[in-house]
């Protein structure tokens, strides 16, 4: 593992002075703008960015876009990015950003304050107030614009499901039933992985949330932070439960190899290789995965709806409200070394007009921010899925919205890893988690359960 951070470190350098060489060409001469964002798997937010970017250059003649396709998974991603924020040469004028990185990027003083551009922006009113929310920094202020949200649950195999004899209309209510659903696949239909919970260090983000936290909140109603005391929980019986069900899934065998959990395409494997090739039965995973299998998507797949069934992730004893979820979403921001904020925000305004947030949430099966959109029948007809995952808004809960939680969420996917790999049980993997997160905020702002 310290070989590959390196390696990750060494091309994020990298990536830094090749962005500097080209500095001239952005944010330099106030009518270039440069707009970064994460260009991974699929082309889907590539053709969005070249398609805003066209219009923007049709309605403001004489000013030009510069599109900055960083070319990485999530956590490498997010190591580029703040390197380029570091330096006026390299930063950004617009970046997308994921939510859990708003607040702490505003604090590091890479963002500017969006409050003077919304207040004088119509289309400000028709965005739901928890989006506004998400782009909120810790002194109250907007630094982010959402694009769309998202849900998650469980993505199931029918075919393999009947191979197996379980109900093609799934229904699990508690972890053990997805659990038992898994082992009978493993015993029925041996030739397939029954199930993908994303673990450990190389599925980054979404090993936190994707996989652990959607665990450990339908177990814990509080989860990993304690919003009414503001301190972050340890001691936790429902983190060690949920590193319980991580230990189950891959020391018996149900999940991937390691050699797949270990690799950095290892989202990219689950939905563009092992779904579509019938070699995963059950994905614990987003709203938007359909998305690979579109006409447009990285691994087109026609007879996608006939196949998959969707799910809702059960609560750990199917305890109220039954079932549970997850939402995070992106946004485009201003950056604060920008010498062309005016005409970067005229960019985030456009990708988030109607017209844009529209395709974005039908070509990236985003659920929608903006209420136009959400009630848009070229929305609501668009893909199959959308009414389901739109549902699992009633049941959703949201990362701590705090400068620490990636931090917090490194620990997370350290403590998986320990457990996937047979290093540490689960007590003695919880046990180091709340260590690091002692070191990370303090013991003051702790709170043992």
């Amino acid at each position: 593992m310290k070989r590959s951070r390196i390696l990750a470190a060494a091309v994020a350098a990298s990536t830094l002075v090749a962005l500097a060489g080209c500095s001239s060409s952005g944010s330099g001469d106030g009518k270039t703008i440069k707009v970064a964002y994460q260009d991974f798997g699929s082309d889907l937010i590539d053709t969005f960015m070249k398609g805003v970017k066209k219009d923007y250059e049709a309605a403001n003649k004489g000013e030009k876009v510069t599109l900055v396709p960083i070319k990485a998974a999530e956590n490498d991603y997010y190591t580029k990015l703040s390197l380029m924020n570091r330096s006026a040469s390299t930063a950004p004028d617009v970046l997308y950003e994921d939510t859990f990185l708003i607040r702490s990027d505003a604090q590091a003083g890479y963002l500017e304050p969006l409050d003077s551009y919304v207040k004088k922006w119509d289309d400000w009113s028709q965005f739901f107030d928890n989006a506004k929310d998400a782009g909120k920094g810790d002194d109250g202020k907007i630094y982010g614009v959402s694009l769309g949200t998202d849900t998650r649950g469980l993505w199931y195999n029918k075919d393999i499901f009947a191979k197996a004899g379980l109900p093609t209309d799934w229904k699990p209510k508690t972890w053990a039933d997805v659990l038992d659903a898994a082992k009978t696949i493993k015993a029925k239909v041996p030739d397939v992985t029954p199930i993908n919970i994303f673990s450990g260090k190389a599925g980054g983000e979404a090993s936190s949330m994707q996989g652990f936290e959607m665990l450990l909140y339908g177990a814990s109603k509080d989860g990993l932070y304690d919003a009414s005391s503001s301190k972050w929980i340890t001691g936790s019986k429902a983190f060690t439960d949920s590193l319980d069900v991580i230990k189950d899934v891959y020391t018996k065998d149900l999940g991937p190899s390691q050699e797949i959990t270990s690799d950095t395409n290892y989202q990219n494997i689950v939905g563009s290789q092992l779904i579509p090739q019938g070699k995963l039965a059950i994905n614990l995973d987003g709203s938007w995965l359909s998305n690979n299998w579109q006409e447009t998507g990285a691994t087109p797949w026609p007879e996608w709806n006939k196949v998959m069934g969707v799910a809702a992730m059960p609560t750990q004893n199917g305890d109220d409200p039954g079932s549970i979820s997850m939402s995070g979403g992106w946004t485009l921001s201003v950056g604060s070394k920008s010498k062309a904020k005016d005409a970067a925000f005229k960019f985030v305004s456009l990708a988030t007009d109607r017209e844009h947030s529209l395709d974005f949430d039908v070509k990236l099966s985003q659920i929608p921010v903006r209420k136009d959109v959400a009630s848009d029948s070229a929305y609501t007809g668009a893909n199959p899925t959308s009414a389901f995952f739109s549902s699992l808004v009633a049941v959703t809960k949201f990362r701590p919205a705090t400068p620490d939680y990636s931090k917090i969420s490194n620990g997370i996917q350290v403590a998986m890893e320990s457990v996937m790999t047979g290093q540490q049980s689960p007590a003695e993997a919880a046990k180091a988690y709340d260590d690091t997160v002692v070191g990370i905020v303090g013991k003051d702002k702790t709170k043992a359960e």
